[in-house]
């Protein structure tokens, strides 16, 4: 993964240095590759990257040999790509390589046998925050050195000679304990009050596993600030020239809302550049997984399978059906969504069509109008352009500010560039979230797990085990968790600073995540009256208010790698590229270019080079790279180096291979499963079962589909049919003439439910829908209703039924 040829590049030596405050960790590392056989091999040098991540300084030495990376202006380094010799090998990686994502690759050339390169490897990356509140680092296992199977029986005190890895941790909130899977140091704290702490590791990973940290601070980690010192040598006012501000945002958001209020715009994306005609008949749809055969430019039809429909009928997954349980699924999450939402349905292949123009409220009528619009939903055949169905979603504001969800299908693979959509993804990932569902192998598994990620969402790939709806409705279920919203920052300074925002407070931070914003800090005057400075966070979490102040040291210690700088300098450029350059701004973006290629921040503005040069010929550079005129010296070669977007089959961020290696290993393992002894009477009775499984379905997804938007049901021979009931005993066994019609039937169809959860896990959100209904009727008896429900349908459900 990090050379072309790995398998013979051994590596011999490493030695990292961590850095991490807070959620930011600044490494620094040197690794030593020998070539291990006996014949000259070319060898490339891949790092994978996130837009988290910035990859500043790189170097290697091959004897007397340098090779140092460069940022050069883009326009200028698209001249000195002519002059680069070897640039077809960049190409035929990014086409070729099986890799997929953005990567860090530098073409090293050849070495010879037995012969080693050492790599100064720098980078800085923000943290992601773990569901307990930790903070993860994570270093891949191909970058420690091959540890022999006898190793694991030495003495767990041997550090072994060939590994230097050492870890700070520094925190104003204090250094509470952390979790690593490796043998390490004890932790050993620096300062009195446990600000800061390191560790040091012992041996690495056993096997196959990424070394991961985890990082617990103390206290509550609402609000957090890293300041960092200004570069003396930069001018005052200029970006470096100025203390930055870095503050990690994690709202305390309650389990429970009592008055959530409006819950969001929920768009939902369906891929149909593979529909076909819906030419499978009824029965076969409702017996495979759907009570509803939607014909395009047909009605809906609903209908009750009978119970001796044989299950031999049961087609296997096609891409009619995949049609159909795409709109099914769709159907059903329309029903899930509450009341006072705001939706809109997108169907798009070589183009895209809306249902509306802009979002609308959830309403039984607008419900009713959208399941009647499914319908309609036609074959577009040509392609799968999900970029400018993005880029007309993002040009649109959302309404009144709601927080705004986007659930994607996908069924083919995207036929726009990947790369202009994770750039349009990642200009907007603070403005909303992406719930993704590729379907089957459809070739899009990388790039939707890449836009769940990069939008802090989930992706969940569809294959033909599983069961679409419910993967869809349970990420309906995180979608409506309460999140946080208006949020805004107050500062509290001395007399003489300002505070100018780099990255901007977002719109909302979703329950269980974070986000790190940037600030530059002016000073006005030279003598400021005060060295603490107070941030106050305030948000809103549906009705309520929230507020919390956090005071900070204006002056720590200082820092000359300048980690913080650095990636407020990357948001910026990323700011200015997005938003245009004004002539007021002129003078701010010549001084961000300028000091971005000094420290190595890539940015739109900026393109990677690397010089190869002899080391007597290698000269210091204090703030700037050296003139290109230098470049043309004999003594130098310009070498391929560059951060690019690799088109292949296999995810590159190492922090979330493993999730892609589960999710393979268990659908292998539902897909190998070994048969059983007695085959054939057990086919019989896996026959009648799945026959009775079948009805129960059916009718349970009928009751679904005669719910009301408000959660209610009307009583209805329909829904009495779908009960299994009779309607003289249903309107026998109402417990009072004060109860109305649609108070029982939501009642009758509530507990009908909720006997049947543990087959059918997506119900909940209806569930609540109904309770909260009932809850509204003051005259509702709900205990009379709930022990006549349950004698009437031959059930026990408990009254915590109505507390969901």
């Amino acid at each position: 993964w990090y050379f072309s040829s790995c398998p013979e590049m051994e590596l011999k030596f490493v030695t990292v240095n961590v850095t991490i405050q807070d959620f930011l960790a600044d490494v620094v590392s040197e690794l030593s590759f020998c070539n291990t056989q006996q014949i000259s091999k070319e060898i490339m040098f891949i790092f994978p990257v996130d837009s988290d991540t910035i990859v500043h300084t790189f170097y290697a030495t091959m004897g007397d040999t340098r090779i140092e990376a460069m940022l050069w202006d883009k326009e200028e380094a698209q001249q000195l790509y002519k002059a680069t010799s070897g640039m077809e090998n960049l190409r035929y990686l990014q086409e070729q390589w099986d890799l997929w994502g953005p990567v860090f690759a530098c073409f090293l050339g050849t070495l010879p046998p037995s012969c080693e390169v050492v790599i100064s490897l720098c980078y800085v990356q923000e943290l992601p925050l773990q569901p307990d509140g930790a903070a993860k680092f994570c270093w891949p296992r191909e970058l420690f050195p091959q540890q022999k199977l006898f190793s694991r029986h030495l003495s767990q005190e041997e550090i072994p000679e060939n590994l230097h890895f050492r870890i700070c941790l520094q925190s104003a909130h204090g250094v509470s304990h952390i979790d690593v899977n490796s043998s390490c140091t004890p932790l050993q704290y620096t300062a009195p009050d446990k600000t800061s702490a390191e560790i040091s590791l012992k041996s690495p990973p056993w096997l196959s596993d990424d070394l991961t940290l985890l990082l617990y601070y103390g206290g509550p980690h609402n609000l957090s600030a890293v300041v960092e010192t200004r570069d003396p040598k930069a001018a005052p006012g200029s970006l470096l020239g100025d203390p930055l501000l870095m503050v990690t945002l994690k709202p305390s958001i309650p389990e429970v809302v009592p008055n959530p209020g409006h819950l969001g715009e929920f768009l939902f994306l369906m891929d149909c550049s593979l529909f076909r005609d819906a030419q499978v008949p009824p029965e076969e749809v409702f017996s495979v997984d759907f009570p509803y055969y939607l014909c395009p430019g047909g009605e809906q039809k609903v209908k009750l399978l009978h119970e001796d429909r044989s299950s031999a009928l049961l087609p296997h997954l096609s891409s009619a059906h995949s049609s159909v349980c795409l709109q099914n699924t769709l159907l059903f999450l329309l029903k899930s969504l509450p009341l006072g939402c705001y939706f809109n349905i997108y169907s798009f292949g070589a183009t895209f069509k809306a249902f509306y123009p802009q979002s609308v409220e959830y309403t039984q009528e607008s419900m009713d109008n959208a399941v009647g619009l499914i319908s309609s939903i036609c074959p577009d055949l040509g392609g799968c352009d999900l970029l400018s169905l993005l880029r007309s979603i993002y040009s649109t504001p959302s309404l009144h500010g709601l927080p705004r969800q986007l659930f994607i299908f996908i069924q083919r693979k995207i036929s726009s560039e990947e790369q202009a959509i994770m750039a349009e993804v990642h200009r907007y990932r603070d403005h909303h979230r992406c719930f993704c569902f590729p379907i089957n192998k459809c070739g899009s598994f990388n790039i939707s797990q890449a836009i769940a990620l990069e939008t802090k969402g989930k992706c969940v790939c569809i294959h033909s085990k599983m069961n679409m709806t419910s993967e869809a409705v349970k990420c309906l279920q995180l979608a409506l968790q309460p999140l946080a919203s208006e949020i805004s920052l107050h500062w509290d300074l001395p007399s003489g600073l300002e505070v100018t925002m780099i990255r901007k407070v977002p719109e909302m931070i979703f329950q269980g995540h974070q986000s790190i914003i940037y600030a530059q800090i002016h000073i006005q005057a030279q003598d400021p009256e005060a060295d603490v400075a107070a941030v106050t966070l305030q948000y809103r979490v549906g009705s309520q208010s929230f507020c919390c102040t956090l005071r900070f040291s204006l002056f720590p210690s200082a820092d000359d790698r300048f980690p913080v700088h650095r990636m407020a300098m990357m948001h910026l450029l990323w700011k200015l590229a997005w938003e245009g350059t004004s002539k007021a701004e002129k003078n701010i973006w010549h001084n961000a270019i300028k000091f971005s290629l000094s420290l190595g921040v890539p940015s739109p503005f900026t393109s990677g080079v690397a010089v190869r040069m002899e080391q007597r010929n290698t000269r210091h550079h204090d703030s700037l790279p050296p003139d290109s005129s230098m470049l043309f010296l004999p003594s130098c070669q310009l070498v391929p180096c560059q951060l690019l977007w690799l088109c292949g089959f296999r995810p590159v961020w190492f922090k979330y291979i493993k999730f892609w290696m589960v999710q393979k290993c268990q659908f292998c393992l539902e897909m190998l499963g070994p048969k059983a002894p007695h085959t054939e009477t057990l086919t019989q009775l896996s026959a009648h079962h799945k026959g009775a499984n079948s009805l129960l379905r059916e009718r349970f997804r009928v009751v679904v589909a005669l719910q009301k938007a408000d959660g209610s049901w009307a009583l209805t021979s329909a829904l009495i049919s779908a009960l299994g009931l009779s309607k003289a005993d249903v309107e026998g066994r109402n417990p009072s003439k004060d109860v109305k019609p649609a108070v029982w039937a939501t009642v009758l169809a509530l507990v009908w439910l909720h006997q049947y959860k543990w087959r059918v896990s997506w119900s909940e959100l209806l569930e609540a829908k109904a309770c909260r209904w009932l809850w509204d009727k003051a005259e509702v008896h709900l205990d009379e209703c709930l022990e006549a429900a349950n004698s009437l349908l031959g059930c026990f459900v408990e009254p915590t039924v109505f507390w969901i």
